[in-house]
């Protein structure tokens, strides 16, 4: 009788000791697991001071963001392409900025507008090219777009407005100080490029 009451309590005691164990076993599952998924949540969330001010925002993939960002780095490689001024340093200055932005066909058309006398023009003339993105219609699944903008030429004489349409491709490259969004533009070409309005100065 003793030795049945004995053979219960050891049996018992392990009952107790194998669900203690299993409870302990759960409960450190359960908290690396939680503390797995809060240090993820974390690393989705970054503050940035606006001033003295810390702002919650969250961060993003690039294929979340892709179609922003190729939007974003065409427009600013046709700034750098089209936006000039009768300055050498300055033509050069934008020309460098453009070219990290865009593959051999981008520095094969400066060339070509180069070996053409046109940017000599541009400072014997005195002339100021300003460009203004209309749309760009991107194509996420074939990484292709077609730009659509409009380039104003003032003189000393008149200004002129041009309709300017290009296209090409965009590939990933990774990102640096002088390409930010991580793209690069291929296969680059201008669609059109005519005048539409032309306007004589006043001579006061």
């Amino acid at each position: 009788m003793v030795i049945k009451n004995l053979e219960n309590k050891i049996k018992l005691v392990g009952i107790i000791c194998s669900a203690f164990l299993m409870g302990c076993i759960i409960i450190s599952v359960s908290s690396i697991w939680t503390a797995r998924c809060m240090v993820t949540d974390a690393q989705q969330k970054v503050y940035v001071l606006d001033g003295n001010v810390p702002i919650l925002v969250n961060r993003t993939t690039m294929e979340e963001t892709l179609d922003v960002e190729a939007k974003s780095h065409i427009e600013m490689f046709h700034h750098y392409f089209f936006t000039l001024a009768p300055d050498d340093k300055y033509i050069r200055y934008s020309m460098e900025k453009a070219m990290y932005l865009v593959d051999e066909t981008g520095l094969a058309q400066y060339n070509t507008l180069k070996e053409k006398g046109f940017y000599n023009n541009i400072m014997g003339t005195s002339a100021v090219f300003s460009i203004f993105c209309d749309s760009i219609k991107f194509n996420k699944e074939k990484m292709e777009f077609t730009y659509y903008g409009r380039q104003r030429i003032e003189r000393r004489s008149n200004i002129l407005m041009r309709e300017l349409v290009t296209a090409g491709q965009v590939k990933r490259v990774p990102r640096t100080e002088n390409n930010p969004h991580g793209l690069l533009i291929t296969n680059w070409r201008t669609l059109l490029n005519k005048d539409i309005e032309q306007k004589s100065k006043s001579n006061f």
